[in-house]
């Protein structure tokens, strides 16, 4: 993978980024997104922030190899702390961490926030962790996408602010609400897969000498809500 050849999941992505945007990708992973981005000419300008110095000569490296310093700034930065007041960013992505991490940078981040920008989010674990933060912060969430890659899935979130309260039930925070109504062959088969570990947790359980019986029963609530939303007989 590189700027010119990006992955499914990169590639996915870069596919919610609107042309034109002026971008700001937040931890950058050799700033691969944004060069695509950039050397086809659907960003316009570009921020490439980057916590450790390691990374940030990675994407420094290769958004000079691409020829795109003009267009593309990468900084040393914690999250959104990248983004300048002059930036005018009305994109940011954040792809390839966790949910808890994401809203940590979006939390820490706020003030960076003018409310324009689409978020453009891709959590490996915990998308039910950033849809709450995005309701409880008034965003809309305005596409879900779910893809398998190498083994893996990914969800891929997109939010705008909005001036209205956002209020998700809570089985659309745990599937996401586009999501749920798609119910692609991805999104059975990464709930089969939780459903299945969930199981297997309960089966260790029951084995010891004094079964925690209440946490028993809440994984099995668990998995009833999942068999509902894949529509498996318990």
């Amino acid at each position: 993978m590189n700027g010119t050849h990006l992955s499914k999941r990169l590639q996915t992505v870069s596919e919610h980024v609107e042309p034109g945007s002026r971008l700001a990708d937040i931890g950058s992973d050799h700033a691969y997104l944004p060069v695509y981005l950039a050397a086809n000419q659907i960003i316009s300008y570009g921020v490439v922030g980057e916590v450790a110095r390691g990374p940030l000569a990675n994407a420094t490296c290769e958004i000079q190899r691409a020829g795109l310093a003009e267009i593309l700034h990468p900084r040393l930065a914690d999250g959104l702390a990248a983004i300048k007041d002059g930036d005018d960013i009305d994109a940011i992505t954040i792809a390839g961490m966790g949910g808890i991490l994401i809203t940590h940078i979006l939390e820490t981040g706020k003030q960076k926030l003018t409310g324009k920008e689409k978020l453009i989010l891709q959590p490996n674990v915990g998308a039910n962790v950033v849809r709450q933060w995005l309701m409880d912060n008034r965003y809309q969430l305005s596409a879900e996408q779910i893809l398998e890659e190498e083994g893996h899935i990914y969800e891929i979130l997109t939010a705008k602010k909005v001036a209205a309260p956002v209020s998700y039930t809570e089985k659309q925070l745990r599937f996401g609400p586009y999501l749920l109504a798609e119910k692609t062959p991805a999104f059975v088969a990464k709930w089969t897969s939780e459903r299945s570990q969930l199981q297997r947790i309960i089966d260790n359980m029951k084995l010891a000498t004094s079964p925690d019986q209440e946490k028993i029963e809440r994984i099995e609530r668990d998995i009833q809500m999942i068999n509902e939303v894949i529509h498996v007989e318990s």
